[in-house]
């Protein structure tokens, strides 16, 4: 591998360990020449999955739109970065999964409400603003309202 940092041609690798739950390995490597260490991922290549957009438009899935997304949700909550990645990943894992290769935004948006709404009820509104596109404070209390639902509803079905 290829140095980033002064483009010598090798490294070596000091650390690898199993990412993804084993999807793929996370190498540490540190280059002889210049002596700084950086990070590589190996990952075994997949059928491409592509998002049918609401416009129409079709583009490859992103896992990286999707880490991007969780993050402004998560943002200064007491979740971290691993816990935000393994999320991540594990959607997309759904979504490959289901076996198809073809997947609609709305799909995907259902997904990561479904893991906010179990992760983190503040990271889950944030993204619901942003992904059901509140025009007003109604449609805000709404949400509210239905999430508050949903989280009683469990504790009912105990007392019963």
């Amino acid at each position: 591998m290829k140095c980033p940092f002064c483009s010598y041609p090798d490294s070596r690798v000091i650390d690898s360990r199993a990412v993804e739950n084993g999807g793929s390995i996370r190498r540490r490597r540190e280059c002889p020449e210049c002596g700084r260490r950086f990070t590589t991922y190996e990952k075994y290549e997949e059928t491409p999955l592509v998002v049918s957009k609401k416009d129409g438009r079709r583009e490859p899935f992103d896992v990286k739109k999707l880490l991007s997304g969780l993050i402004k949700a998560f943002e200064k909550r007491p979740v971290s970065y691993e816990q935000i990645q393994e999320m991540a990943y594990g959607i997309e894992r759904e979504l490959r999964l289901r076996g198809e290769s073809e997947v609609s935004s709305k799909d995907i948006g259902e997904l990561v409400m479904q893991h906010l709404a179990k992760t983190d009820q503040v990271a889950y509104v944030r993204f619901a603003s942003v992904y059901r596109q509140f025009a007003d404070v109604q449609n805000f209390m709404q949400e509210l309202q239905q999430l508050m639902k949903d989280e009683k509803q469990p504790e009912a079905e105990v007392k019963k």
